[in-house]
C-alpha cells in the first residue's frame, strides 16, 4: 500500500508522533538512537556494532555511545560473538520490542488522523 503525502502532511505526522513520544513519559531517544533501534528491530539479525556503524555511516564509538544509553534503558543488549570475539552482537529485548510496538501504534493512530 502506498500513500501520497504532501511535505507539510509528512512533517505534521513526524511532529505528532514525536510529540506522543515526548508526552509518554519515557526517556527521549535521539535520532541516532531511534534509527539504531529501528534497524535492529525491523531488519533481520545479526546486528553488530561494526555493521551498524557501516550502515549508518557513523563511527563505531558513536554507535557504542548510543548503545550504552539504550542498554541502560533496557531497549537493547550486547554480547560478544562467540565465533569472533572482536564482534559485538546487538540483541533485542522485551522492553525494546514494546517500545517499538508503541511507536508503530502511534504512527498508525496519527496517520489515521491526517487530513485528506
Amino acid at each position: 500500500m502506498s500513500i501520497a503525502l504532501r511535505a507539510s502532511q509528512a512533517l505534521g505526522l513526524w511532529h505528532d508522533v514525536t510529540l506522543d513520544l515526548v508526552r509518554d513519559g519515557a526517556p527521549d531517544l535521539s535520532a541516532r538512537q531511534t534509527v539504531i533501534l529501528l534497524t535492529v528491530y525491523l531488519e533481520p539479525p545479526p546486528h553488530t556494532v561494526r555493521g551498524l556503524a557501516k550502515k549508518l555511516g557513523v563511527t563505531k564509538p558513536a554507535i557504542t555511545r548510543a548503545l550504552d544509553t539504550m542498554g541502560k534503558r533496557k531497549l537493547l543488549t550486547r554480547r560478544r560473538d562467540d565465533n569472533d570475539r572482536r564482534n559485538v552482537i546487538i540483541q533485542r529485548t522485551v522492553e525494546g520490542a514494546l517500545y517499538v510496538d508503541r511507536l508503530g501504534d502511534s504512527v498508525i493512530a496519527r496517520a489515521k488522523n491526517l487530513p485528506v
